[in-house]
């Protein structure tokens, strides 16, 4: 019966059709506006409705590291000056280069006011850096081994920075002889820093040649 009232529909006499086929005709038409509708403007809506979601969590995020920033600022500000302090600390525990005569006659009156005995001390060649220069210092000294272990807490307990590395101890005629290599530093003045930059540009022009 269907199929005989589809092959008798009259497209222009719409009003004459069955209420069945209508109520089918009414339901393809409604899904139809429905689709074209969701393609052509709720499918764009709902693109920037999620676009404007990442936005907003995204400025969330960027407002609450901000206002964490903010809470937390005066305790930067105090972690910053307390590292300023402790640098302008180290940075004095660096001689300048006319210092470094001095801290040698340092570690040399550490070494004799404990008994010991000099066999070699020998400054080596500075070792570079961005504002402080190392400078190895080959030491070979002669005593018993309290005598050397009180020569090394002196070193440490010195106002300026001196580290030992290398140490070889062996007998030597009833007493010990160390060989270590002491390293101190300096921090460089202005002219010093000149000259290593000069040097690296004149490498660097040499590479460029070759």
């Amino acid at each position: 019966m269907l199929t005989d009232d589809l092959k008798n529909l009259d497209i222009n006499d719409i009003a004459s059709w069955p209420i069945p086929i209508k109520v089918v005709g009414a339901i393809i038409v409604s899904a139809l506006i429905l689709a074209l509708s969701y393609w052509f403007f709720i499918q764009d809506q709902l693109d920037a409705l999620d676009k404007a979601g990442r936005k907003e969590q995204e400025l969330r995020a960027t407002f609450l590291m901000k206002k964490s920033l903010a809470i937390n600022l005066p305790a930067y500000r105090q972690q910053m000056t307390d590292m300023e302090e402790d640098f302008g600390v180290m940075l004095r525990q660096l001689p300048n280069k006319t210092e470094i005569p001095e801290l040698l006659i340092d570690i040399t009156q550490a070494g004799l006011s404990r008994g010991l005995k000099f066999k070699l001390v020998k400054p080596g060649v500075k070792i570079y850096s961005d504002f402080y220069a190392t400078l190895p210092i080959d030491l070979n000294v002669m005593g018993t081994y309290h005598e050397l272990g009180q020569f090394i807490s002196d070193l440490a307990a010195l106002p300026r920075i001196v580290s030992l590395g290398n140490i070889d101890i062996s007998p030597l005629d009833k007493k010990l002889s160390m060989k270590t290599i002491a390293l101190t530093y300096h921090y460089l003045d202005e002219e010093e820093i000149a000259a290593q930059s000069a040097a690296k540009n004149k490498k660097k022009r040499r590479r460029g040649r070759r």
